[in-house]
């Protein structure tokens, strides 16, 4: 019986050092004046956005295996390649909008963004409306699902980061008022 509450400190402070950040502890007679920035819209959309990622993958997979034989040479390379750069930035993005939320990390939700703008957006928007891909209903559909995921997401993070950059030097300004003082 030792054992086994030994094994279950053990798997529990193992699990708040993976999960939880320690360096956030908050202390409960604290808990009242500490204010949370971080979104819970984006977190809600980038959870439905994990969980829709592998099923996109694997339409856009299939859908590139159906079509491959009909597709010039150059649009087969731009295709595969596409796939491969937007799986990795499809998950740093998701890695990066997580950690940066929830830890209310203003690098990370910043890199969330800026990759959300910047190389997501365009290079789905290209998928879904450049003829020259011939893209199939089932590629519409997926690659459009994952638009609208995008076009709520950027402007929900653009909303938390300007939140959570402002709480952040408040908290900045508020240390240096203190430095003064003493």
């Amino acid at each position: 019986m030792a054992l086994l509450g030994t094994v279950r400190r053990q798997l529990n402070s193992a699990t708040r050092n993976l999960v939880f950040d320690g360096r956030r502890t908050i202390q409960l007679a604290e808990a009242s004046e500490v204010d949370i920035v971080s979104s819970l819209m984006l977190q809600v959309s980038l959870y439905f956005n994990c969980i829709y990622f592998p099923f996109w993958w694997i339409c856009d997979v299939v859908a590139l295996q159906l079509k491959y034989a009909l597709l010039p040479d150059h649009y087969k390379f731009i295709l595969v390649t596409l796939l491969i750069l937007m799986s990795v930035i499809e998950i740093i993005r998701l890695f990066l909008g997580y950690s940066g939320n929830l830890q209310e990390k203003v690098p990370e939700l910043a890199g969330f963004w800026l990759l959300s703008i910047l190389l997501q957006l365009p290079l789905l928007l290209f998928l879904l409306f450049d003829p020259g891909t011939e893209p199939l209903p089932l590629e519409r559909a997926s690659h459009g699902l994952l638009v609208v995921l995008l076009f709520f997401q950027i402007p929900v993070s653009s909303f938390t980061l300007r939140r959570t950059t402002r709480r952040l030097a408040g908290r900045f300004h508020q240390l240096g008022n203190l430095e003064e003082q003493a």
